[in-house]
């Protein structure tokens, strides 16, 4: 599987590509940036991250797009940003019909650190030590990219088999369900 990550935001967008399954080793791909100048209006700063974000989808070609999905802080103009940010990484990714997959910081820092709380070089070590690199990935939006689409080739197979036993479960006829436990 191969996984684009994307840490959004509007002026450093982290992007990174890994290869891999779970419970085998993972390569990277490529890992970068796509940034935009601060005093630049905003729309011209979304179409940039739409042409990078394209750029890597063209040339890396994955078959999912991990998202870190966007959660309320206490700056609401970083926090609209950052959705601004990820909803045009989920429209490109949509635009050529592939799977977007959204992750919470907390669930990608306990993927690739064993725990939720984990600081920024925790995970930036965590990524260099997953995929072999020399050294963590720089700046710290480009390890969080690395670290999305990590978390997302390990979790796949399980939440893929929590929705088939999910669609099994509905898919049963409710005197089933109902009868199951009860004595009379």
């Amino acid at each position: 599987m191969r996984v684009l990550g994307v840490d959004p935001g509007l002026t450093r967008c982290g992007v990174g590509v890994v290869e891999g399954v779970a419970g085998r080793p993972l390569t990277m791909r490529g890992v970068g940036v796509v940034r935009t100048p601060a005093d630049a209006e905003l729309g011209l700063r979304l179409v940039a991250i739409e042409q990078g974000i394209e750029q890597w989808l063209d040339e890396y070609e994955p078959e999912v797009v991990a998202v870190e999905r966007v959660f309320s802080q206490h700056n609401v103009r970083t926090v609209m940003g950052t959705a601004q940010a990820s909803a045009v990484a989920m429209l490109c990714a949509g635009r050529r019909g592939l799977t977007v997959a959204l992750h919470t910081p907390s669930e990608v820092k306990a993927a690739v650190t064993g725990s939720g709380r984990a600081d920024k070089a925790q995970v930036g070590a965590m990524v260099t030590r997953l995929l072999r690199l020399d050294a963590p990935p720089k700046p710290a939006d480009a390890a969080d990219a690395l670290a999305l689409a990590i978390c997302h080739i390990w979790r796949a197979p399980a939440q893929n088999r929590l929705q088939q036993a999910a669609a099994l479960h509905a898919s049963k006829p409710a005197s089933h369900h109902a009868s199951k436990g009860r004595t009379a």
